[in-house]
C-alpha cells in the first residue's frame, strides 16, 4: 500500500485543516499519509502517492506556502511518470475567473509532468459548502484504492 503524501496550500488555515482531517481519515482506514505545509521539490518527488488540498489566493494564485515549491516544480521538470495524484480546490465561486485557480494550476502541472489522476480535480465552493472537510475527505475516501494500492 502507497504512503500518501498530503500538500496544505492555506492562506488561512483552511485548506491545512482539510488535511488533517483527511488524514486522520486515512489514518482510521489503515492508511499512512503525511501532511506537508511547507514541501520542497524532493517531497513531491519522492511521494508514492500525491495528495493536493489547496485554497487559492489573489487573483487565482497558488498559496505562498507553495508558491516558492511550485515555481521550483515548474522549471525543475521531475518526471512523475504514472505518479498517482488528487486535487481538492478550495475556491469562491464570485471569484469567477480565478475560482479554483491553484488547484487547476497544481492538476495541469502534474499532469504536464506525467503524473496519473486518479480523478477530475475537486472542486469546493465556499459559497455553498462553509466545511469543505465535509466534502474532501468522503471523497478521498471514494479515490483511496486507486491512490493508494
Amino acid at each position: 500500500m502507497r504512503k500518501i503524501s498530503i500538500i496544505a496550500g492555506s492562506v488561512y488555515g483552511n485548506a491545512q485543516h482539510v488535511a488533517e482531517e483527511v488524514s486522520t481519515m486515512l489514518s482510521d482506514e489503515s492508511v499512512v499519509s503525511e501532511v506537508f505545509t511547507d514541501p520542497n521539490v524532493s517531497d513531491f518527488v519522492d511521494a508514492e502517492a500525491l495528495l493536493v488540498i489547496t485554497s487559492t489566493t489573489g487573483q487565482g494564485d497558488v498559496p505562498p506556502n507553495l508558491e516558492l515549491v511550485f515555481d521550483e516544480l515548474r522549471q525543475q521538470s521531475p518526471s512523475f511518470e504514472n505518479k498517482p495524484f488528487a486535487v481538492a480546490a478550495l475556491g469562491d465561486s464570485s471569484y469567477a475567473d480565478s475560482y479554483c485557480g491553484a488547484g487547476r494550476q497544481f492538476f495541469e502541472l502534474f499532469t504536464g509532468l506525467q503524473g496519473k489522476a486518479v480523478a477530475p480535480m475537486l472542486e469546493v465552493d465556499a459559497i455553498e459548502t462553509l466545511s469543505p472537510e465535509e466534502e474532501v475527505v468522503p471523497w478521498v475516501k471514494a479515490q483511496l484504492k486507486v491512490l493508494s494500492e
